[in-house]
C-alpha cells in the first residue's frame, strides 16, 4: 500500500517525492539561512524545515517544483512537520506521476465529463446549448475545466475539483427541480455549468494555484460574465436575449445578497438565481465539511472548519 506524507507519524523517516507549494526563507540565530517549505502530495500538505541552505538550493527549490526528500517527522506545537535531511530535484527518469503529488477528486474525470456532456445534450434551449457547446469546444477552456480546482483552500480544492463541483450541482438541481416549477430548468443547468467558469482564469494553474492579477482585480463572477458575453458576440447571439440576461444575473448573484459582502455584483432577483445560490452554498459547505471530517484523527471529536469559521462535531 502506497504511503503518503500525511500517513507518517512522529519519529518516522520519510523518503518521498513531493510538490513545493510554498517557500519562505529565514535566518537562524547562528546567521545561517534556512527554508520553511510547504510540501504536498495527494494526501494534503505539511510544513517542513530545511536547515543550512546553500545559495544553489535557494535557487532551484522553487514553488511548483517537484523534489525528493529524506526527512524525519516531528511534532511541533501540536502539529506534525518534517525536518529535511536531504533534498534533490526530481528528474524525468524518476517518472513521478502528477496524480501522486496533489489531492485529486475521488471521481474519475472521464466519468464527470460524461455526466456534464449528457446534461448539455438534454438542454431544450438552443441559445444556452450553443453557448455551453462553444465553451466546452474551446481547447484551452476544456483542458482547464478537466484539471482546475474550485478554489485555493475553501472547497473542492483539488485536481479537477471544479468539474466535480459542477456535476454535483447538476445532480442536486435535477433532484430539486420537481419541487419548484417556478425555476427555469435550462437556465439553472447552464448556471451550474458556467457559474465558476471565470475561475479558470482567476486561478493560476491546477497544480499549486494562486490568484492571478485579473483574478484579484476583477474576480471570477465578472470574468465569467465577460466570457459569456464574448461567446455571444462570436455566435451573434444578442446580448439582450432574455435567457442570456437571466444566465448572467444568476452568475453575478450566486454569492448571495450584496449586503453579505461575499462578492455578488447584484442580489438574486429570480427564483432560479435564488435557488442556485443555496445549491452552491450547500455543495461547497458540505464538501469542505467532508474534508474536515476526513482529516480528523480517530480520537478527535471536534475540529475547526475554515469554511464555516467554527469548530464542528464529528457526531459519532
Amino acid at each position: 500500500m502506497t504511503k503518503y506524507l500525511l500517513d507518517y507519524q512522529e519519529g518516522e523517516r520519510v523518503v518521498a517525492f513531493c510538490l513545493v507549494k510554498n517557500k519562505e526563507a529565514g535566518v537562524a540565530s547562528n546567521q545561517s539561512e534556512y527554508l520553511n517549505l510547504e510540501l504536498g502530495d495527494r494526501s494534503g500538505t505539511i510544513m517542513a524545515k530545511l536547515w543550512d541552505v546553500s545559495p544553489e538550493m535557494k535557487e532551484w527549490i522553487t514553488v511548483k517544483s517537484v523534489v525528493k526528500i529524506d526527512a524525519l517527522v516531528q511534532v511541533y506545537r501540536g502539529k506534525k512537520q518534517l525536518v529535511i535531511q536531504r533534498i534533490r530535484p526530481a528528474t524525468a527518469s524518476d517518472e513521478v506521476m502528477m496524480e501522486s503529488l496533489i489531492p485529486v477528486s475521488p471521481v474519475p474525470v472521464d466519468e464527470l465529463w460524461a455526466k456534464l456532456e449528457a446534461t448539455v445534450d438534454s438542454l431544450k434551449s438552443s441559445t444556452l446549448k450553443a453557448i455551453i457547446r462553444e465553451v466546452l469546444s474551446t481547447e484551452e477552456i476544456r483542458e482547464r475545466l478537466r484539471h482546475f480546482p474550485a478554489g485555493v483552500r475553501m472547497h473542492h480544492n483539488y485536481y479537477h475539483g471544479l468539474l466535480e463541483h459542477i456535476v454535483s450541482l447538476l445532480t442536486a438541481a435535477q433532484s430539486l427541480l420537481p419541487l419548484y416549477p417556478q425555476v427555469d430548468r435550462d437556465v439553472l443547468y447552464a448556471t451550474c455549468i458556467l457559474h465558476d467558469i471565470g475561475k479558470l482564469y482567476e486561478l493560476s494553474d491546477p497544480i499549486a494555484p494562486d490568484y492571478t492579477t485579473p483574478g484579484q482585480l476583477i474576480g471570477h463572477l465578472i470574468m465569467g460574465v465577460e466570457m459569456v458575453s464574448g461567446i455571444c458576440r462570436k455566435l451573434d447571439i444578442p446580448l439582450g436575449d432574455a435567457e442570456v440576461l437571466h444566465l448572467k444575473h444568476c452568475i453575478l448573484s450566486h454569492h448571495g445578497e450584496v449586503e453579505n459582502g461575499w462578492g455578488s455584483a447584484v442580489s438574486g432577483k429570480t427564483p432560479t438565481a435564488i435557488l442556485f445560490h443555496y445549491l452552491d452554498q450547500i455543495d461547497s459547505k458540505m464538501n469542505a465539511l467532508g474534508q474536515t471530517l476526513a482529516d480528523m484523527s480517530e480520537d478527535e471529536e471536534w475540529a475547526y472548519a475554515g469554511a464555516l469559521r467554527r469548530k464542528v462535531w464529528r457526531g459519532y
